[in-house]
């Protein structure tokens, strides 16, 4: 099929998303896999010629059912391969889409579909299709509903439904009368046209939509890749949420630039035993996917044989010396070499072999601060774990460790092409080429936040002597205790989750005599922990209130305690009755708390702590994914630090 010759656009500067993939299967043709797909156990291979195969087909589908410039589609559903050969389509059709994370509310799912303005829905499955069907009065502007997975889908016969490959076939269809279309459509896209709307955490309110050019993207993966290489032999798992803009930078515009293979697991729950079959060079994954890591090691540790437990805590502090000669980049002597290869070969090796990170060469982590405990803990196993800092306003990337200047205390240094100071309020300020094209249809919203140039992020950080950006947490959320000590939240939240027994924290004290904290445990941990020590549960409201739990959770913020400042300590605390949930409004979609509206929410909670009650009585109701409700009635317990 001649895509490239010199009248249909092959020549082209690859400036945009879809003349890169061109470009792409100009290069590679059947030879190189572009994406990987595992399906009923088998992994299904797409070189890069049918890669742009898929793409323009669906692409001239969409454009024979009306899809016009300037159109939007909106995606729904788990990572496949069918998300970005849409998200690509209307791209290569001279549109774009915007992503809705899979397990959004119906409220949040028709604010963005009508707020975008989208008249295409792509759903993966029978449950997103229901939901779309089920607010079909809500959403007028709605023409198609096109759905990848057809299983349960066979009973169903509203005209406004079509299966994914069905508009594939059109696409061939329509191209024996429009020869060419597609190639000239994708000549037309330009760099500065906006090729993708991602969704802001929204953790004020309802989520912003960023409009993200392909200039935003591509130079931001091109000047990423200048600090940490990205190679056509890499392979990735994309596992993380599309919608995000970290998935979109490296599963679409890294993957992209670089040619890498992009892989798909067979579902959510395979996500991690898949990986471990692919073993990808390149990783980058929020703190919470660290977290559940890391606690994931502990937990089997716990459940170890005495030996295996005697063994991984005698390597354990010697890794920890081994990232502090690394942190300050010091050699370590002969004979430490030898101990730690030792303790590598012994313990840590086969550990990264079970977390699929046996071939990992990139691994980074962005979207919100980890704590240092946790970065410490995989430079121990030998992982190089780096920050990122960045927003969903700069494409996602403005500063990245170097490898040999990882430092866990900073987020790295700005990448070339990008520009930061501090102003005069503490707030960190960035400009790149990266920085977005504003808030769809806010423009109020979008002044507020790039003044002359400079993206405002809302962060209050410094710069340090050697050009590391320290973040200290949102300028909102910096607090001060009423004697005037300042204290960051996050930092303290941080330190409580590197404990594997606790999922979730928030801290109070602003403007109080001391501070509080509310915590949310880990069920699947804790309640693992309960069943070894032999102790009843049933829900986790149960589990949480059990005075055993208690206790446990105690020991831990008081060994917490031990490594923070004398007037930053937690001095009170409770256990939820359930978890922070994105579901309620407590978090966002990429894990971050809703901390105002959950200080509001809990307001009861944390007057009955700071009046000095011993246990708090709630009636409390719960919202499901369905916006059905369910009222819960418990007492909990205040404990003392």
């Amino acid at each position: 099929m001649a895509y490239f010759s010199a009248d249909n656009g092959g020549d082209m500067a690859a400036d945009t998303f879809p003349k890169l993939l061109m470009e792409r299967a100009l290069q590679y043709g059947q030879k190189k896999t572009a994406l990987r797909e595992k399906d009923l156990g088998i992994w299904q291979s797409f070189s890069w010629q049918v890669y742009l195969e898929k793409v323009k087909y669906f692409s001239l589908g969409l454009v024979s059912i009306g899809f016009q410039h300037g159109d939007k589609i909106a995606v729904i559903g788990d990572n496949k391969p069918e998300w970005i050969i849409a998200e690509l389509a209307a791209q290569s059709a001279c549109g774009y889409g915007v992503g809705i994370y899979q397990d959004s509310i119906l409220k949040e799912i028709a604010h963005i579909i009508n707020h975008s303005e989208s008249k295409f829905v792509i759903a993966e499955d029978q449950e997103q299709v229901d939901k779309i069907l089920d607010m079909m009065d809500d959403l007028p502007n709605i023409k198609k509903i096109i759905y990848y997975d057809p299983k349960g889908m066979s009973k169903y016969e509203d005209e406004i439904l079509a299966h994914f490959p069905d508009i594939m076939a059109l696409g061939r269809e329509y191209e024996k009368d429009h020869p060419h279309l597609f190639e000239r459509n994708v000549e037309k896209t330009e760099e500065n046209d906006i090729a993708w709307i991602c969704t802001t955490s929204g953790t004020t309110g309802l989520p912003k939509l960023a409009m993200l050019t392909h200039k935003n993207l591509i130079s931001m993966a091109s000047n990423l890749g200048k600090f940490d290489p990205k190679y056509e032999s890499d392979d990735i798992v994309s596992f993380l949420p599309l919608p995000w803009v970290g998935e979109q930078m490296i599963a679409v515009a890294s993957g992209l630039l670089f040619g890498m293979t992009v892989n798909f697991p067979e579902s959510a729950e395979s996500a991690q035993s898949d990986l471990r079959e692919i073993g990808p060079h390149v990783m980058f994954s929020p703190p919470r996917v660290w977290e559940n890591l890391c606690a994931s090691v502990q937990v089997k540790v716990m459940d170890a044989s005495w030996l295996k437990r005697l063994v991984f805590n005698a390597a354990l502090p010697i890794g920890d010396k081994w990232s502090d000669y690394k942190f300050a980049k010091k050699q370590p002597p002969f004979f430490f070499k030898i101990i730690y290869y030792l303790a590598y070969y012994a313990v840590f090796k086969a550990l990264k072999d079970r977390l699929g990170f046996t071939n990992i060469r990139s691994a980074t982590t962005g979207g919100a601060a980890l704590g240092p405990d946790t970065f410490k803990f995989f430079h121990a196993l030998g992982i190089s774990l780096k920050q990122i800092y960045g927003q969903t306003e700069i494409a996602g990337i403005s500063c990245v460790h170097r490898d040999n200047d990882i430092n866990p205390d900073t987020m790295g240094e700005p990448i070339p092409e990008t520009e930061m100071k501090i102003s005069e309020t503490g707030e960190i300020l960035s400009r790149s080429p990266a920085v977005f094209a504003g808030y769809y249809k806010q423009p109020e919203e979008t002044a507020k936040t790039v003044i002359d140039g400079w993206l405002h992020s809302g962060d209050a950080g410094y710069l340090t002597p050697e050009g590391h950006i320290v973040v200290i947490d949102r300028i909102k959320d910096v607090m001060s205790l009423i004697d005037g000590v300042k204290f960051s939240p996050q930092f303290i939240e941080n330190k409580l989750k590197f404990s594997p027994y606790i999922k979730e924290a928030v801290t109070i004290g602003h403007n109080r005599d001391f501070i509080i904290a509310m915590i949310s445990i880990d069920f699947g941990i804790v309640g693992n922990w309960a069943e070894r020590h032999r102790i009843n549960f049933t829900t986790y409201t149960d589990l949480s209130s059990k005075p055993e739990v208690i206790d446990l959770i105690q020991a831990e913020a008081e060994k917490i305690n031990k490594g923070l400042p004398e007037n930053a300590r937690i001095r009170r605390f409770v256990l939820l009755y359930k978890e922070l949930d994105a579901d309620d409004d407590e978090l966002t979609r990429t894990g971050k708390v809703r901390r105002h509206y959950v200080e509001e929410k809990y307001s009861e909670i944390i007057e009955g702590m700071y009046a000095g009650l011993d246990s708090i009585k709630i009636d409390a109701v719960i919202k499901f994914q369905d916006g059905k409700t369910s009222t819960i009635h418990t007492v909990m317990a205040v404990r003392k630090v």
